[in-house]
C-alpha cells in the first residue's frame, strides 16, 4: 500500500467543490490522488459524519485540506484511524466543545457580519431551518476580492449557503490535537479576520503559511497553496 496520502479537499460555506477548480490541476500534476466531496452544510456533526464516509472508502491514509467552515469540518472528521493529517485554509481549527461563533466572537467581526442574508428553508416534520449567504452585491469584494472579477460574480451567484444552526455547533472532537496540522492564513482576509486564524493555528501548533490573499486563496494563489499542500504529503508520506 501507498505512503502517499490521498488528498481530500473539503470546501467551505459559500461555497461549493468548484473553489477548488485551480488547485486541483496543480496536485493532480504531481500524481497526487485527490478526492473534491460536496460538502452538505446542515450541521457541523452532519457535515462531518459525511465527509467519514468519503474517507471510510478510501484505502490508505488521507490527508484533509478544509477551507473556511471546512476547517471546521475536518477538525472533527480528521479524527478517522486513516486521516494522517490536516490543512486548513484560512480555516477554522476549533477546539473540543468549541462553536464557530464562539472562536469568531475572541476577535472582532470581519466585514462579512453585516453582508450576511438570512432566508428560511423547509425542513422535514420540523420547523423551517434558515440558511445563511453572503449578499450577491457585496460577494466579490468580502469573499473573493482578488479572483477574477467575472469569476466572482459567478460565484455570487452559485454560493452555497451554510445552515444558520451550525454556527452555534460545538465541535464534538479536535483532530489536530492528535494529527500534525499545517495552516494557511489570508492575511487580506475579510470573510474571517485573519487574527482569528492566526489564533487558532498558533493555538494547534500548526506549520503556518501567511499568504497576502482574498479568503478564496486556493483560487487566487494555486500555486503557493499547492506548495503547503506538498510539504504536508511529503512530511507525511516520508
Amino acid at each position: 500500500m501507498s505512503t502517499t496520502p490521498t488528498v481530500v479537499l473539503v470546501h467551505g460555506a459559500f461555497a461549493d467543490a468548484s473553489s477548488y477548480a485551480a488547485l486541483v490541476p496543480e496536485l493532480l500534476g504531481d500524481g497526487l490522488t485527490v478526492r473534491v466531496p460536496a460538502v452538505p452544510n446542515r450541521s457541523l456533526s452532519g457535515d462531518a459524519e459525511y465527509i467519514g464516509s468519503v474517507i471510510s472508502q478510501i484505502d490508505g491514509p488521507v490527508l484533509l485540506v478544509g477551507h473556511s467552515y471546512g476547517g471546521a469540518v475536518i477538525t472533527v472528521a480528521g479524527t478517522a484511524d486513516n486521516v494522517v493529517g490536516l490543512v486548513y485554509l484560512a480555516g477554522y481549527a476549533l477546539d473540543e466543545g468549541e462553536s464557530l461563533g464562539q472562536l469568531q466572537g475572541r476577535f472582532p467581526d470581519s466585514p462579512l457580519a453585516e453582508a450576511l442574508v438570512h432566508t428560511p428553508f423547509p425542513q422535514a416534520g420540523g420547523e423551517p431551518g434558515t440558511d445563511v449567504s453572503v449578499d450577491v452585491e457585496q460577494f466579490p469584494s468580502i469573499f473573493a476580492a482578488d479572483v477574477d472579477p467575472d469569476l466572482a460574480r459567478v460565484l455570487a451567484v452559485s454560493q452555497r449557503p451554510l445552515a444558520g444552526a451550525a454556527f452555534g455547533e460545538p465541535a464534538s472532537a479536535a483532530a489536530w490535537k492528535a494529527k500534525p496540522a499545517w495552516g494557511v492564513v489570508s492575511s487580506a482576509d475579510r470573510t474571517i479576520n485573519p487574527e482569528v486564524e492566526r489564533f487558532a493555528y498558533e493555538r494547534a501548533g500548526m506549520t503556518t503559511t501567511e499568504i497576502e490573499s482574498s479568503h478564496l486563496v486556493m483560487l487566487a494563489h494555486p500555486k503557493e497553496v499547492a506548495d503547503v499542500v506538498r510539504t504536508a504529503v511529503s512530511a507525511l508520506a516520508a
